[in-house]
């Protein structure tokens, strides 16, 4: 697992992040494609919803990180591409209900556009494989 800081001599963090995440050497690290919300048919959900979209996303990730004994708290860093500054604080709202306490270092970047119109972010992540 991660080892989240906030030290001291930065800006402490304005939302649910840590400034930094130090992982131990030797430890598996998976790496997740960013997530869109697609179904797992392929098909895309929630077209303009994006508290339905965000839920379908971090869907994806809970399941690409259950699949190797991962889970929220494992994620060291998450970087989050939005389309639309306005709709933040819903996606926000999505990420707590999935991250519980977790908190790894976070980046969230407002893009013009993904690869489809219809996808309103997109959410990357590396997480730290528990020890067997």
């Amino acid at each position: 697992m991660p080892l989240f800081q906030n030290p001291p001599s930065v800006a402490p963090p304005d939302g649910q992040f840590s400034q930094l995440a130090r992982v131990a050497a030797g430890r598996d690290l998976l790496f997740l494609s960013g997530q869109v919300p697609r179904d797992a048919h392929g098909d895309t959900v929630g077209e303009g919803d994006m508290t339905r979209q965000a839920t379908q996303v971090f869907e994806n990730l809970a399941a690409l990180l259950a699949a190797h004994g991962c889970g929220f708290a494992d994620v060291a860093k998450a970087t989050l591409f939005v389309t639309d500054a306005a709709r933040i604080p819903e996606l926000m709202a999505v990420r707590s209900r999935f991250y519980g306490s977790a908190a790894p270092a976070s980046t969230l970047v407002v893009v013009a556009a993904l690869g489809d119109p219809r996808w309103l972010l997109e959410i990357e992540m590396v997480a730290v494989v528990p020890a067997r």
